[in-house]
């Protein structure tokens, strides 16, 4: 098929290499030049595993090309993508003023029988919107036909979108004529190898899939890490509680793992959008409100911790920082949770030193000209520093030389905002262990937890005993 996709963002790239790899004809569509150039030259302008072969590979095959004109990809399209950004607005309702203003360029340039699909993630009635833009605009100028319109909203997880996309647990279609049905179903055959992965729906339930998707993860994630501040309050081990939870098939094991919350593009944007929408319906959306508020205070607990170790005293203090993007796999910032921390650390007078394998640009654009030493390796982030906070579980923190942590640092206390370490394993080369959801640091959790061992050893040895003193009764009187 001919297809156009419009917005070379993350998702935009995605749809458009590994549709080309299936052997369409794809024009990705942007407004910057600059990035237009750049991904005609094969260059990509985020990280994202195997993204940037499949795109060399597709320019060279001629199955791929960019453009900033949309009259001029149009052509002979019988696809059209829009995955243009809608960042939040300041009051967290959804930004669609680039992707309507996209609608309405569209309108005067798309062929007949054209099938136009809303990839973006868009609140509950923006497809409708866009139809009445479409057909508007078709009826000023030379066509007439009514326009075909599906949502499709994308399921891609940052730093495996590739595979996401090549081989998809779930196909969302929502529409609401035969045409657009059959015509994704047939551009979606070479991802729906077994013929179960498509869903069909309408448009309004499709739109509004993506944001329960991501509200459902989103709850997940703050709800273990809220049990997790109750378990370490009362001095219980949340790794163990976890098992138990894991171990309930009407629970299941993702997304159980504490931490410093979420991040990226998609989970606190969405959410505050989904807030916004729920307010234009009058529902209080009171879960849904609790949710952002505990993954929010997540973030302070952890400069709370920090403050607090430091007696209140951050001025003139080195804190490293290891890992900047939200989540490994990626060099996205948005949202990171690290961004977070470090302005906090800052505005208290710490020294910052912070490294991460992919993020550095995107952090340094972030953070403007906030003072922020970014070091070459992980290593050099430790040298005299007062303290280590583990912020991205890039692989390559998951088994640090831990003798060399402690040599190089001034201080000895690793904060660890992801839940990587073994308070016994720090303790063994005399570094100190703080992982969120403890209201006390590592090395008091050991104690506790060895001293609930010895009671519980005492404990099978009085039974032990017992029993066997009863069963020698036994043999004693029959």
């Amino acid at each position: 098929m001919n297809v156009v996709v419009i917005g070379s963002g993350y998702v935009g790239l995605v749809t458009g290499c590994c549709l080309a790899e299936a052997g369409n004809n794809v024009v990705c569509v942007d407004h910057d030049v600059k990035k237009v150039n750049a991904l005609t030259g094969g260059t990509l302008p985020f990280y994202e595993p195997e993204l940037e072969a499949i795109l060399d590979e597709q320019i060279q095959g001629g199955r791929l090309t960019f453009t900033t004109s949309i009259r001029h990809a149009m052509g002979k399209a019988n696809v059209v993508f829009l995955a243009v950004g809608t960042p939040p607005n300041s009051d967290g309702s959804a930004n669609l003023h680039n992707l309507l203003d996209c609608a309405k360029t569209l309108g005067q340039a798309i062929p007949d029988d054209c099938v136009v699909v809303v990839k973006s993630t868009v609140p509950v009635g923006t497809c409708e919107r866009i139809r009445r833009i479409l057909n508007n605009a078709t009826e000023i100028g030379r066509h007439t036909q009514r326009i075909s319109i599906a949502s499709n909203p994308e399921f891609l997880a940052e730093g495996r979108a590739v595979q996401d996309f090549r081989d998809p647990d779930r196909i969302v279609i929502g529409a609401d004529d035969p045409h657009a049905f059959s015509v994704l179903s047939d551009l979606y055959a070479p991802f729906n190898l077994d013929g179960n992965r498509l869903i069909l729906m309408d448009i309004r339930s499709a739109e509004f899939a993506k944001y329960a998707c991501n509200s459902m993860l989103a709850a997940r994630i703050s709800m273990i890490n809220e049990l997790s501040g109750l378990a370490g309050a009362l001095s219980a081990d949340i790794n163990a509680i976890c098992r138990v939870l894991k171990g309930d098939a009407r629970i299941g094991g993702s997304y159980l793992h504490p931490g410093v919350g979420y991040g990226g593009s998609c989970l606190p944007k969405d959410l505050s959008a989904l807030i916004d929408l729920a307010q234009t319906v009058d529902e209080p959306a009171d879960m849904l409100r609790s949710i952002q508020k505990v993954n929010l205070d997540q973030r302070e607990r952890l400069f709370h911790a920090i403050r607090t170790h430091f007696n209140d005293k951050l001025r003139g203090k080195t804190i490293g920082v290891w890992g900047l993007s939200f989540k490994p796999g990626t060099d996205d910032v948005r949202a990171a949770p690290s961004l977070s921390l470090i302005s906090s650390l800052v505005q208290a007078g710490a020294i910052v030193r912070a490294y991460d394998p992919v993020a550095e640009h995107a952090a340094q654009k972030a953070l403007g000209d906030m003072q922020v030493h970014y070091s070459p390796c992980a290593m050099d982030v430790c040298a005299n520093a007062d303290a280590l906070a583990v912020m991205t579980e890039w692989e390559e923190f998951g088994h640090p030389d831990f003798k060399e942590v402690a040599h190089q640092m001034r201080g000895n206390m690793i904060f660890d905002a992801r839940g990587l370490y073994q308070s016994e394993t720090l303790q063994r080369y005399g570094l100190e262990h703080y992982v969120l959801g403890q209201n006390k640091f590592g090395r008091v959790k050991m104690n506790v937890a060895q001293n609930n061992q010895r009671t519980w050893k005492q404990w099978f040895a009085r039974q032990e005993g017992g029993e066997a003193a009863h069963s020698n009764l036994r043999k004693i009187v029959p």
